[in-house]
């Protein structure tokens, strides 16, 4: 079958896209064929050997897929061959085939096109288990969004709607904030041409932010973490913008907030039964029209580099999909 391959860590015009061998059903899993295959910024830093976890090379990446269960391994017994699905794969969605742990897979409403189940699973599940689990958001709160028209952020603006949510986002251009509003954002704010701090303080009326999904990293975290109202939740989810920033711990003593990290892959192995309810409440929201996902392109597997490169340069809107 074919699959990109990342032999070492470089950056991702090394991949290639070559003959691998099927995969071989074992206990307790399945084979997926895969029909599309999301794209996310963590799989660029995975290959180029800058993300939180190493895998041995060479590997195959890509952590979501939606497709067909084409072989069903022993002890499986609450999914069939035949059945649709979506399946968090952590490695190896970049392919024709993928062995996926039958935990981590799901049936998917005929109701959910292929692209936009595929993408379904990292951004707006990282959101969906951002505002819940670990930001607790209240209907009311004031929720500010980093990144707001990337994948996860536009996730992150349409669940925090669908919580209640105030929503604020900010982008780097007003095309972008566009695409926020017209996913629900209420607030919207181009941090290229007003100095953010001063733009939160007069969007919340001085009081702070109660919840910011942080997905930018730099200077964008550095005034977010000084916007904070009494009880704040500062979610730290990623660092598109290249730089992890330095906290100064005495702010969240003044301001008495709490800094959260969120690490949805590692919720989902230790979590697992929470991951699951979790998706499956995020495709009810789905068909009730709470939530959509944005697909901005479709590339064959093969173009799998350049689809990398636009997520990585921050060119994408909503999500980039491959389809092998």
């Amino acid at each position: 079958m074919k699959a990109i391959v990342c032999h070492e860590f470089a950056p991702v015009e090394q991949l290639s896209y070559e003959e691998i061998a099927v995969p071989e059903s074992k206990p307790g899993h399945v084979i997926i064929h895969v029909e599309a295959c999301g794209v996310n910024y963590p799989d660029g830093l995975l290959v180029e050997g800058l993300y939180q976890m190493k895998p041995d090379t060479p590997f195959v990446p890509g952590s979501e897929v939606c497709g067909v269960i084409s072989s069903v391994g022993e002890g499986v017994t609450h999914l069939k061959e035949g059945m649709r699905v979506i399946a968090l794969t952590m490695l190896g969605g970049y392919a024709e085939q993928v062995s996926v742990p039958a935990t981590h897979v799901l049936p998917v409403p005929d109701a959910i096109a292929s692209e936009e189940a595929a993408a379904l699973v990292t951004a707006h599940a990282t959101a969906h288990h951002a505002l819940l689990q670990r930001g607790n958001i209240q209907p009311g709160e004031t929720l500010l969004v980093t990144g707001a028209a990337g994948g996860t952020g536009l996730a992150a603006v349409q669940i925090g709607k669908a919580l209640g949510a105030n929503v604020i986002a900010v982008c780097s251009t007003d095309e972008k904030l566009a695409l926020a509003k017209a996913n629900g954002a209420d607030v919207l704010i181009n941090y290229s041409k007003v100095d953010l701090k001063e733009a939160i303080k007069e969007a919340t009326d001085g009081k702070g932010v109660d919840v910011v999904y942080e997905c930018v990293g730099g200077d964008t975290f550095h005034a977010c973490s000084r916007s904070m109202a009494w009880n704040g939740r500062l979610l730290v989810i990623g660092f598109a913008g290249g730089e992890i920033p330095k906290f100064p711990v005495n702010l969240a003593l003044v301001k008495g907030y709490s800094v959260v990290g969120v690490f949805w892959g590692a919720f989902t192995q230790h979590q697992p039964e929470d991951f699951a309810k979790n998706m499956k409440q995020l495709m009810q929201w789905y068909i009730e029209g709470k939530v959509k996902v944005v697909v901005d392109e479709a590339l064959p597997l093969s173009d799998a580099i350049n689809a990398l490169k636009k997520v990585m340069g921050r060119e994408v809107k909503g999500k980039m999909v491959l389809k092998p």
